[in-house]
């Protein structure tokens, strides 16, 4: 007997609860049911799961979990009004009779509160069967939880379709840092839960910290370790409440047609095709616009109508939207890859309609037509049709079209998925099948004997690993010996697992949606991304080369990854990168040296000369002038000679800080040497740059003068200024420097020779300085 056979017939699994718990109070408002294997390998419900999966058992050790469930719910009083959350493998949802829901339903009315968790993948993979399944679960009575969303964006675009009591945002929105990826899905989840009266939970609340970014994202309750692990006997160590959840929600049919969802007081409109060709073109424009939480689904009556222009728009779709579905009589399950399909009996009323669907969470639009059934040319066709933005309606059609959708099958021996596919003794798991067996006979490709395969792959250095890319969430189905080295886990931890795992919080979130968008669009992808190894819990950089693998239809059927760590190489680079930007820094401050002055960082004699020259250039083809203001420090002397250079230098300082802070960014100041200042004025009138000039160097006098400090006392000093202007003075700076120097020793002397500062200066001596300047 196999080990899950033996764990079933034994009645092995036992159930464990985790609180779920009020985040403003505190208190306990219902447990989730948690399945654990008995003590050994299959202990862990991921390992558990993956062994059921191998053995083809899947369905029956989830209706075991769930049985345990709630007999150990009733067992543990876990009774209404507390609630009851229990998981449901999204791979058999969907195809399971729920013989055990609807058996424990009668025995268990008015006692137990339940909420099925589900999630999104459920959905992708097989939509018809999960729609159905969660409308029989709601006649039960029970309760709908998304679970995990924000994992994916697909979470995000089926929310409308599953219409859930509860939003369970994935634990690394509240653990990770938030960013644009987490406003997307907290503006969604808000809006809907607005709408809808959902209650949002929040998983993974470790510490208060991670309480305090649950609130922010709008949860109301949530579950993690600061309120309590899963236990087997719950234990009341908080207030119990019961969980409100809003009025359940009342779904349409999706055995219907979208036109016949229209309320019947709504006014139809008639068209010809080709305006519907046109309005179904800027759907699918506003479609591929809203990306990655968008669903489109359409219609074509029949499969010839699916031609070539349209099989290009809708790779686009496929490449830019999260889910696409083409319905047709005829049309193939996949008419191309990435776009789900189904075929249509003669008596579908989908059959007689041209529908598009456009739905994301804050966009609704559907077009909703009805073929009249007139013999004309095709293009002239006419339509009854109604283009509606009513979001009830757009999601009622949206969940009639997906029901008709074709399942998603699993590749060929893809059972083979799990830890336990390793036969004993051997190294490996199996190798999945051939995507090219069903190849022609004597196709020139020769598939050799899996022993060689295996010693081929062992003997590479390169990690080597598939993922079959026809199964929810793309699990690992086999792993090389040193794929399991770079990974830092053994097959049976990686088997059945998606390699998101490995990511760690320093994982690049922008390279990861490059590598979904590739595979979602079933193209290869080459690039690093760093990753943590195994139970080290260190950072590595993997260069990663991902390569779609199609089966005999065309279509992908797994992706080959080949990896490499060049953590080495990479922090070579960084290494040098750094090293880089310090050489960077040294020359830019070198250069800066090389033009300022070093005291002041007021621009140097050669740096302003150039500066100067410039400026010259500049006045002499805009008509402007330039204007030089040299000044040089009265008393500075005295302060040097009584306080000392440090002091000097504090005033040298003082001077430059206040001579910037008077003029125009695009006005030039320097220090020439000692107490040498010069300041260039650009831009300048020419009929007013005697009056700019005069009142410029009255304005430096005044502020220089006012009293400072040095080394800790009051001092101050004095300015001479001469000015020059550019034209009339000369039109190098050289010769306008030689009249301005000249000028302020006239205006110097004026004063004396400036060893007083404070010394009024008298009207006439200050007047006939004035008049010795230009103007």
């Amino acid at each position: 007997m196999s080990d899950i056979a033996d764990i079933l017939a034994r009645d092995g699994i036992r159930p464990v609860f985790q609180p779920i718990v009020e985040l403003t109070e505190g208190r306990v408002l219902g447990y989730e049911a948690l399945a654990r294997g008995p003590v050994g390998p299959l202990h862990r419900p991921d390992d558990l799961f993956a062994r059921a999966r191998v053995e083809g058992r899947l369905a029956e050790l989830d209706e075991a979990c769930r049985r345990a469930a709630f007999t150990g719910a009733l067992r543990e009083g876990v009774l209404a009004p507390l609630a009851l959350f229990v998981n449901v493998e999204p791979e058999v949802l969907g195809s399971a009779p729920l013989s055990d829901l609807l058996e424990l339903a009668a025995g268990t009315a008015g006692e137990l509160q339940v909420v099925v968790e589900i999630t999104e993948r459920a959905l992708a993979a097989r939509p018809a069967e999960l729609l159905r399944a969660v409308d029989r679960v709601r006649e039960l009575g029970w309760r709908i939880a998304l679970d995990d969303v924000g994992a994916e964006p697909a979470s995000l675009a089926f929310m409308p379709l599953l219409a859930p009591d509860v939003v369970k945002l994935d634990l690394r929105l509240v653990q990770d840092r938030p960013g644009p990826a987490v406003a997307q899905i907290m503006n969604a989840v808000n809006a809907y839960a607005e709408s809808s009266g959902a209650l949002i939970l929040a998983e993974g609340i470790e510490h208060e910290g991670h309480l305090s970014v649950a609130r922010s994202l709008g949860a109301s309750i949530g579950q993690g370790w600061l309120f309590g692990r899963p236990e087997a006997n719950p234990a009341p160590r908080r207030p119990a409440g019961g969980l409100v959840l809003p009025r359940p929600v009342v779904t349409r049919s999706v055995d219907g047609s979208p036109f016949a969802l229209v309320d019947p007081s709504v006014t139809t409109r008639f068209a010809a095709k080709s305006l519907l060709i046109e309005v179904s073109k800027q759907l699918e424009r506003e479609a591929a616009r809203l990306g990655d939480t968008c669903i489109v689904a359409a219609t074509f009556q029949e499969a010839r109508h699916f031609t070539p222009a349209t099989v290009s728009r809708y790779r686009e779709l496929v490449e830019r939207t999260n889910f696409v579905c083409a319905l047709g009589e005829g049309m193939s399950e996949e008419p191309l890859p990435g776009l789900r399909g189904a075929s249509l009996e003669l008596d579908d009323p989908i059959r007689g309609e041209w529908d598009v669907v456009v739905l994301a969470p804050h966009f609704s639009a559907a077009l909703l037509a009805r073929d009249l059934g007139a013999d004309c040319a095709d293009r002239d066709r006419p339509f009854e049709y109604v283009l509606t933005y009513d979001r009830d309606t757009v999601v009622a059609a949206a969940r009639s079209l997906l029901a008709r959708v074709a399942p998603r099958l699993p590749v060929p021996g893809a059972d083979v998925t799990g830890p336990a596919a390793r036969p004993a003794g051997t190294a490996h798991p199996p190798l999945p099948s051939a995507p090219f067996a069903d190849a022609p006979a004597g196709a020139a490709r020769v598939l050799p004997p899996v022993p060689v395969l295996h010693a081929a792959l062992d003997a590479t250095t390169s990690g080597i690993a598939i993922a079959d890319a026809r199964r929810p969430d793309l699990p690992l189905i086999y792993v090389n010996s040193a794929f399991e080295r770079l990974a830092g886990f053994p097959a049976a931890d990686l088997l059945g697992r998606n390699c998101r795992f490995l990511q760690s919080a320093d994982t690049d979130r922008t390279v990861v949606d490059e590598i979904r968008a590739a595979i979602a669009a079933g193209r290869e992808w080459r690039g690093v991304l760093q990753q943590r190894r195994g139970g080290e819990q260190t950072s590595w950089w993997n260069e990663i080369h991902l390569s779609p693998v199609l089966d005999g239809a065309g279509r992908v059927a797994q992706y080959v990854g080949v990896q490499n760590d060049v953590t080495q190489r990479i922090e070579a680079e960084q290494s040098l990168a750094r090293e880089q930007d310090r050489a960077r820094g040294y020359l830019a401050r070198i250069e800066a040296l090389a033009w300022s002055d070093p005291l002041t960082g007021l621009a140097n004699r050669r740096r302003i000369e150039e500066a100067v020259e410039e400026a010259l250039t500049r006045a002499g083809a805009d008509g402007s002038v330039v204007v030089l203001l040299y000044c040089d420090l009265d008393g500075f002397k005295g302060v040097n000679d009584g306080l000392g250079h440090a002091a000097g230098d504090e005033v040298l300082v003082e001077v430059a800080r206040r001579t910037c802070r008077l003029f125009r960014g695009s006005d030039l100041a320097a220090r020439l040497g000692g107490d040498e200042f010069l300041v260039a004025l650009t831009g300048i009138d020419p009929v007013e740059a005697p009056a700019v000039a005069h009142r410029a160097a009255e304005t430096l006098r005044t502020e220089i003068a006012r009293p400072l400090r040095a080394a800790g006392r009051h001092a101050r000093v004095g300015v001479s200024v001469g000015t020059a202007i550019s034209g009339r003075d000369g039109m190098s700076f050289g010769t306008l420097l030689h009249v301005a120097d000249g000028r302020m020793f006239v205006d110097k002397a004026v004063d004396g020779d400036g060893s007083d500062p404070s010394r009024p200066t008298g009207p006439s001596r200050r007047a006939a300085a004035v008049a010795s300047q230009p103007g």
